[in-house]
């Protein structure tokens, strides 16, 4: 009995001294634009992000080539799930058009395909900027639409020089690739 009392004594005092995880979410940016979309559905496949990127612990470039992560803050979900859902949010708002994630949530084939492969998505501490780079390629199945691929770049300013500031400059440059697909796939 003694035994099984220090036993439980010794992981109650284990459990309130473990250490709270810190979870960050990437904000939502309203998209400011509104176009008319050429077609009628668009399917976002799952964005394809660096190893680095992709994973829970958030990285940050803290010296010229040096992309570190501490462990202490962490992805408040899987970022290449969120990366995923704020494109298709974004494009939707923007087009007011049938946009949704891979897996096609929707009866049939959706008139065209986005796949977006990102090269570069991490913040600075020290130039104090988040870069999002990376290739898409729109597609259409079925229907005639001419398949094309761009290239993009975006450099947005961090509030902070941390993982807190490149976490809420994510946001904006998500918004804005969001609305650069939209503008290929407007009128």
């Amino acid at each position: 009995m003694l035994k099984t009392t220090l036993t439980l004594a010794a992981l109650l005092t284990a459990t309130a001294c473990g250490s709270t995880v810190t979870r960050l979410n990437m904000p939502a940016v309203e998209p400011t634009a509104s176009l008319r979309a050429s077609v009628g559905s668009v399917m976002i496949r799952t964005v394809s992000l660096p190893t680095y990127a992709a994973a829970e612990e958030i990285a940050l470039e803290t010296a010229p080539g040096v992309i570190t992560s501490d462990g202490d803050l962490l992805s408040a979900d899987d970022p290449s799930r969120s990366v995923t859902l704020a494109l298709t949010q974004g494009v939707g708002d923007i087009l007011n058009a049938n946009v949704g994630p891979d897996p096609w949530p929707f009866a049939g084939l959706p008139d065209v395909a986005v796949d977006v492969r990102v090269s570069d998505m991490l913040g600075s501490a020290v130039t104090g900027t988040f870069r999002l780079a990376g290739q898409y390629y729109i597609g259409g199945d079925g229907i005639d639409y001419a398949n094309s691929s761009h290239n993009f770049a975006y450099s947005v300013p961090m509030a902070t020089p941390d993982i807190p500031g490149a976490i809420a400059a994510q946001g904006s440059a998500v918004a804005q690739l969001a609305e650069d697909i939209a503008r290929k796939l407007g009128r």
